[in-house]
């Protein structure tokens, strides 16, 4: 497939070329149709090629991707073919790339295959964003289902409380009286304490 700029100022003998390929695969069932190599033609000499990665779609699709450029900012998936050439010192990139080179039906391109990557930036935030919602959901559930209730304390009977007896004799000694306004009261000088069993 050969763009030419016709009558573009000075690039008229300009050519970018784009050699096609397709084939048959068996795990799909499908035929594919792949983009594998650009060339960049001035006055019909070759200036640059580059080596195309990633650019592949049914053949009954068509190929879409946003940016398709030979820069490392845009993925670079255009890559100079040798060290030795003139693509180095080129840089391509097309904006709202879009390309079907077989089964074009009435001058209109067919269903598009994006070039985004399942794992785009929007796509592991949210994966992100969900695994922690997760571990939180998951966490309030095991506090929920480890929560004692208090009715369960309840539940039980309780044995009555015992307290040791105190003789008479010593009654006198454990309390003595206290001076206060008239008022008479008492301190108890050795305490007892009692066990409660439940």
């Amino acid at each position: 497939l050969s763009l030419k700029f016709g009558d573009i100022g000075n690039l008229k003998g300009l050519v970018i070329r784009l050699l096609l390929t397709t084939s048959y695969y068996q795990l799909s069932v499908q035929n594919w149709f792949s983009l594998h190599r650009l060339q960049l033609l001035y006055n019909h000499s070759v200036q640059a090629t580059f080596n195309a990665t990633g650019i592949h779609a049914p053949a009954t699709h068509s190929f879409h991707c946003e940016h398709v450029s030979s820069l490392q900012r845009y993925d670079a998936l255009l890559v100079p073919s040798s060290d030795n050439d003139l693509s180095q010192l080129w840089e391509v990139t097309f904006i709202d790339f879009q390309i079907q080179g077989f089964n074009v039906q009435e001058g209109h391109f067919a269903y598009a295959r994006d070039c985004a990557s399942f794992l785009s930036p929007a796509i592991l935030m949210g994966l992100v964003m969900s695994l922690i919602l997760l571990l939180v959901l998951a966490y309030a559930l095991h506090m929920l289902i480890h929560l004692k209730s208090l009715d369960r304390h309840y539940e039980c009977k309780a044995s009555p409380a015992y307290f040791a007896q105190m003789k008479d004799s010593d009654m006198g000694d454990e309390k003595e009286p206290l001076r206060n306004s008239g008022n008479e009261s008492y301190e108890l000088r050795n305490q007892q304490f009692g066990k409660i069993y439940i």
